[in-house]
């Protein structure tokens, strides 16, 4: 005859065994699922380097001996439009001014930034600077020919790093209607948003322009550079590019020490 505190027992050891069964069935189910993700990932990541790759080639294939920019300063993270990640919240005024301060080793860069007009835009940066996001980040990319920026903004300094997130397109007839040739100018001390060559693929990536340059109206203008700032970026111009290239690292590394974001 069973005892009371016998079929307890035996009750206890059948539900450990069926907890241990959905553990088990649970690891399984979880081991195929990310395996799954992981060979999707894969497949994102391949077409987001192929992406990269032909914006890469493009611009190469554009290069002459004046042209050696071609049309885009935008070359980042073309992964960024696979992302579900949400933009975030909004934490700004959007009727307020801001001043997004930048400390490189070449010297400060003040900027100035209209929530007005470009409120996503102007939040993400809030937003990214809190976090010290550009902290020690390098600008990776000068151009001194076709178009004259220099590309800050990606942490991995290789061109090809965001947030995980994209922001909308903002502010985009602020220059003027194009013309013929389908560009506007974009003025010296414009600072702008780059992206993939598609709306609506901003992320953490931005370019500072040093001298007039003529571009397609594509390219959020978010901010303004103050003298010294713009001053400082025409010096690292003028030392020109590693090897001599018209469109590559800048000769004289930038790296933005420290960025914050504040309401004027």
């Amino acid at each position: 005859m069973v005892t009371s505190d016998q079929r307890r027992r035996q009750l206890a050891r059948e539900k450990y065994a069926r907890q241990q069964q959905r553990r088990e069935e649970n690891r399984r189910k979880a081991k195929r699922r990310n395996t799954v993700i992981a060979a999707a990932l894969a497949v994102v990541l391949a077409a987001g380097g192929a992406v990269y790759a032909s914006v890469a080639l493009t611009d190469d294939s554009k290069k002459g001996s004046d042209a050696a920019a071609g049309d885009s300063p935008a070359t980042p993270t073309p992964s960024q439009s696979e992302s579900a990640s949400p933009e975030p919240k909004m934490a700004v005024d959007a009727k307020g001014t801001y001043t997004m301060s930048l400390k490189t080793n070449e010297g400060d860069i003040a900027i100035a930034m209209d929530a007005a007009k470009t409120p996503h835009t102007v939040n993400s940066f809030h937003h990214l600077a809190a976090k010290k996001y550009f902290d020690g980040s390098k600008c990776h990319r000068l151009t001194t020919g076709g178009i004259f920026v220099l590309q800050c903004g990606d942490p991995t300094g290789e061109g090809t790093g965001g947030p995980g997130y994209n922001i909308p397109d903002e502010n985009l007839t602020a220059l003027g209607k194009a013309g013929a040739d389908g560009k506007v100018t974009y003025p010296a001390g414009t600072v702008a948003m780059a992206n993939t060559g598609q709306p609506g693929t901003g992320g953490s990536q931005f370019f500072l322009v040093y001298k007039d340059s003529k571009l397609p109206p594509q390219y959020t203008p978010f901010g303004t550079m103050d003298a010294a700032g713009l001053k400082a970026v025409q010096a690292v111009a003028a030392a020109g590019g590693v090897g001599g290239a018209a469109d590559g690292a800048p000769k004289k590394p930038v790296t933005i020490e420290k960025a914050t974001v504040t309401k004027k």
